[in-house]
């Protein structure tokens, strides 16, 4: 049995998370923390589970906890990966725009330690996979830009999906020049520039998370698209990470290195 800390416990993800965690047979729900915690009307309330929500990494009990889930803010998660580091615990991690330097320094601690750490952009299986194709047709086509859609309670943009396939695009592809727009009525319109991909965030209520990678050569388009309709399409990539991650020594960045 794997004891599981869920961290953003009360989070739209957070709240799936601990579904999916309490529905599995080899999981055990070990631990939930939230900052909101602290604004819960009684101090003791329970979220229909029987445990009572903490409002600080803190006061977890160390000896609880196997690995731990993190759909949290990046400050908050920098701070439990260094907690999940520093107990030997192994962290899940599905927040976006961790700084680099700190990720240097899990690298470090992991290598050093016995907490294993993964830090993934996206579980869904199916936008794992769009991200690999688009490495694939990078190798091939010479332009690409990259529309993400999200709900408009997204708070970062562009998304961490979209920033890690850019890079990924980038370190495949012989980029050809992009074409400089001469007249440009409203600024950004090109959307933004991560080297030679455009990427363009549409922040939309009735969206979930989507993403379409769009490449270019003469006479021809390609368009890779993943499409999330309902947020149960993460849950078996978090289970398949936190069945796995004792088996991923270091810090992992990416979800598609575990299949």
């Amino acid at each position: 049995m794997i004891r599981v800390a869920v961290f953003g416990a009360l989070g739209k993800m957070g709240r799936d998370v601990v579904r999916t965690v309490l529905e599995d047979k080899d999981l055990e729900l070990a631990a939930l923390v939230d900052a909101a915690a602290a604004q819960l009307q009684a101090p003791h309330e329970q979220v229909g589970h029987g445990l009572r929500v903490l409002r600080d990494v803190a006061l977890v009990d160390t000896a609880d906890v196997d690995v731990m889930v993190d759909f949290t803010v990046s400050e908050a998660a920098v701070r439990n990966i260094d907690w999940a580091l520093d107990n030997g615990v192994h962290a899940v991690v599905g927040t976006s725009a961790i700084p680099g330097r700190d990720l240097e320094r899990f690298k470090e601690k992991s290598d050093a330690g016995k907490g294993n750490v993964l830090i993934a952009p996206n579980f869904a299986i199916g936008a794992v996979l769009m991200m690999r194709f688009a490495v694939m047709a990078a190798s091939v086509f010479e332009q690409c830009e990259i529309i993400e859609l999200h709900h408009r309670g997204k708070k970062d943009a562009p998304s961490g999906t979209a920033l890690a396939t850019a890079r990924m695009v980038e370190d495949a592809m012989n980029p050809s020049r992009v074409p400089h727009s001469i007249e440009n009525e409203v600024a950004g319109a090109r959307g933004g520039a991560l080297g030679p991909v455009r990427i363009h965030s549409v922040r939309l209520d009735g969206l979930v998370a989507h993403q379409q990678v769009i490449f270019g050569g003469m006479g021809q388009t390609l368009s890779i698209r993943h499409d999330t309709t309902d947020r149960s399409c993460f849950m078996p990539g978090i289970v398949m990470a936190v069945k796995s991650i004792a088996e991923h020594p270091g810090l992992t960045i990416g979800l598609d290195n575990f299949l």
